[in-house]
């Protein structure tokens, strides 16, 4: 029912202004009164300010607030970046998630295979299935990308239609899985757009993508032409381009091998899927003594430069079954992530440094973004002709050129969002209306942190700076009880003119402990603050830099 006061917003909460970590809610009724629709739940990879941290997701402190009129959980596609969250996240809410069935294949197999995991209660969709979920009634569009069985959702409401792209690409070839529904969408587009809320990733690129068809022609060629072992490292989820080195594999006459975890689950539900079928059956690695070398192709994960993946590990011949010699061919099927060249161009050094061939995209196509160039996008805008745009997934510098190119497309209401914006789209002129609790949380290990937790922080100064703990017994006359206990980590052990460490820090800490007056000494609290003081500011003489400094006194 549609009062006065109703509203249709979008919410934010991650993907508008990084890439990965997406997530957003759609929320329809009076302010204090909306029921919500979310939009995926992914994961993002930490950076280098977040030291030992394995996984971050969006907080959820806003979410769980409102979680009983969550009526759902929509997710678009199975890559982890729009459904990795869910595992951690879903037990907090605990509502129907929606996804298809190769989405909801890859989430079982992982529960399968990680003790603990949470069985989440999933409703199996499909491209063309319609949703009531009341407020909102969803349609799943297909598209194409680098998974199968992405869509963008269609979010109609009694204030308007939305249209959440997810993420896309137009690919006339897509390998496996269906081609973008044109019809569709054009469809959605003289129905009447309220708003477009669209993939950036590629916005800064002209053109238009390659097809998967083209880097499958390709990889065909290369692989037939290898004079020795080849071995192709991709994303474990691009399905399509599994099938394509299959295919390349077999007419060629070769035997697939495949090396990685992440690999067997995808390959395990893409063929339980239908999207491997017509194929001879991939192979474990422990096959590979017994196969030609000339006659085999190793399907391996760690694109990225992931140190324990089959490839790092191949490299540097510390992989059990998989050995690499001079002559054999090394394909590099996949895009560099922002923050991981470092780790990727490692693999490649000791790849070389055994006479390895290595191919990367710099010398052939033999990889192909999902996501829409500028070209691409020009027609998505031409079929959808919204009347609102809102960039999304995209760090600051793809959303700020997307709402530039939305502008010069025609659309005159473009809203520059950011995560935790809460976003009016009806009624009235669209526009930023407040902010809602935002931010990130941290998977250290087996514990979920936010940011405001101090670990990482203290961790990562003690990356920096290092740190010396000190352990001394005091009795009640005031006197010193034994030897003080000093251990240091991550401090030089020589200073600038070669003083030994340890004789620093033990005289600026008996230099302290004498100088407090005997009452002084009796104080825990005094003694401690004394020493930690004077030990800083004696290693910060000599070294330069002030290490993190702990000092535990006992009383005796």
């Amino acid at each position: 029912m549609t009062t006065p006061e109703t509203d249709l917003v979008f919410v934010p909460l991650g993907g508008l202004g990084e890439i990965g970590m997406n997530m957003a809610l759609y929320g329809y009724g009076p302010p204090k009164a909306r029921k919500w629709l979310m939009v995926d739940c992914g994961l993002g990879f930490p950076g280098p300010e977040a030291p030992g941290v394995d996984l971050v997701f969006a907080d959820i402190a806003f979410v769980e607030k409102i979680a009983r009129d969550l009526v759902g959980i929509c997710i678009t596609h199975a890559h982890e970046d729009h459904i990795g969250g869910l595992a951690t996240l879903w037990p907090r809410l605990k509502c129907r998630v929606f996804a298809t069935p190769f989405a909801a294949g890859l989430l079982e197999v992982r529960r399968l295979n990680e003790p603990g995991a949470p069985k989440i209660d999933i409703s199996l969709t499909h491209a063309g299935a319609k949703l009531d979920l009341d407020p909102f009634q969803v349609e799943y569009v297909a598209v194409a990308h680098s998974i199968p069985e992405a869509n963008a959702l269609a979010i109609r409401t009694p204030l308007g239609l939305l249209v959440h792209t997810g993420d896309w690409k137009i690919d006339p070839q897509p390998g496996v899985g269906t081609r973008i529904d044109e019809a569709r969408l054009r469809a959605l587009g003289d129905e009447g757009v309220t708003a477009l809320i669209c993939d950036s990733t590629n916005i800064l690129r002209e053109g238009d993508s390659f097809s998967e068809a083209d880097v499958a022609r390709t990889l065909r060629t290369l692989i037939a032409e290898a004079p020795g072992r080849v071995l192709v490292t991709t994303f474990a989820s691009n399905i399509a381009r599994l099938r394509g080195i299959g295919e390349a594999a077999q007419a060629c006459g070769r035997t697939v091998v495949v090396a990685g975890r992440a690999m067997d689950r995808a390959i395990q539900v893409a063929r339980d899927c239908g999207y491997l079928d017509g194929l001879p059956g991939f192979h474990a690695p422990e096959l590979l003594p017994t196969l030609p070398r000339d006659k085999t192709v190793v399907i391996a994960t760690g694109s990225q430069g992931e140190t324990r993946a089959a490839m790092a590990r191949a490299a540097v011949n510390e992989h059990p079954a998989i050995k690499l010699v001079a002559g054999d061919r090394v394909i590099f099927s996949s895009r560099v992530i922002p923050g991981n060249a470092r780790e990727v161009l490692r693999v490649i050094n000791a790849l070389c440094d055994i006479g390895v061939e290595v191919i990367t995209d710099h010398d052939h196509l033999v990889h192909c973004s999902g996501h829409p160039r500028r070209g691409e996008v020009t027609q998505m805008y031409e079929w959808i002709r919204p009347q609102i745009a809102i960039p999304a997934h995209g760090e600051a510098h793809h959303l700020t050129a997307h709402a530039a190119f939305a502008k010069s497309h025609g659309v005159s209401q473009v809203v520059s969002a950011r995560n935790g914006d809460i976003v009016r789209l009806a009624p009235g002129a669209p526009g930023i209306i407040g902010k809602a609790p935002h931010g990130r949380l941290m998977k250290d290990g087996d514990v979920v942190l936010t940011e405001d937790d101090g670990a990482v922080r203290d961790r990562l100064r003690l990356s920096v700076t290092g740190v010396i703990s000190i352990a001394l017994a005091v009795d009640r006359k005031g006197e010193l009880v034994g030897d003080p206990d000093v251990v240091f980590a991550g401090v030089p052990k020589r200073g600038k003119f070669g003083e030994e460490m340890g004789e620093v820090i033990d005289e600026a800490l008996f230099a302290a402990f004498e100088g407090l007056s005997r009452p002084r000494r009796r104080d825990a609290d005094a003694v401690s603050k004394a020493i930690e003081r004077a030990v800083r500011g004696a290693v910060s003489s000599v070294w330069g830099k002030k290490p993190t400094v702990h000092v535990m006194v006992v009383a005796t």
